[in-house]
């Protein structure tokens, strides 16, 4: 089966995307109807989130994390979800992330609700902003 993929280009380099991104406990600031993300250990998440008015609860896997490259994941216990998000070095103060297009069209989402362009994104793939951490 064929995956469809999205990417976005972010005025930051490659390490501030990646070490941004890779911090999961601040995703309830920016990812809707996430409330918490406790990092358990080096390789698990555990997860509560209000979805379709139910709250919800999981611990998911990091099975892949190369610095600065490619973060992968998967639920842990019967939740179905997994997914990838890779970084690509375009030059010293741009970078391409790559992430499975479900999550790109959250990103979407959010912009137009927030009246942003969409194409414009404030982050990497629906990941909240992306700072300088000049």
């Amino acid at each position: 089966m064929a995956e469809i993929t999205e990417s976005i280009d972010v005025a930051v380099p490659v390490s501030t995307a990646y070490n941004q991104w890779t911090q999961f406990e601040e995703f309830p600031q920016f990812m809707e109807g996430l409330q918490s993300v406790t990092q358990l250990d080096d390789t698990h998440l555990r997860w509560v989130a209000e979805i379709g008015g139910k709250r919800e609860e999981w611990e998911a896997e990091i099975t892949e994390q190369h610095p600065e490259e490619r973060v992968a994941w998967k639920a842990v216990g019967g939740k179905g979800n997994a997914g990838v998000v890779t970084f690509h070095r375009l030059d010293e103060e741009q970078t391409r992330g790559y992430s499975p297009v479900g999550l790109a069209a959250r990103r979407r989402d959010r912009e137009r609700r927030n009246g942003s362009r969409p194409g414009r994104p404030s982050g990497v793939q629906g990941f909240g902003p992306i700072q300088r951490a000049d």
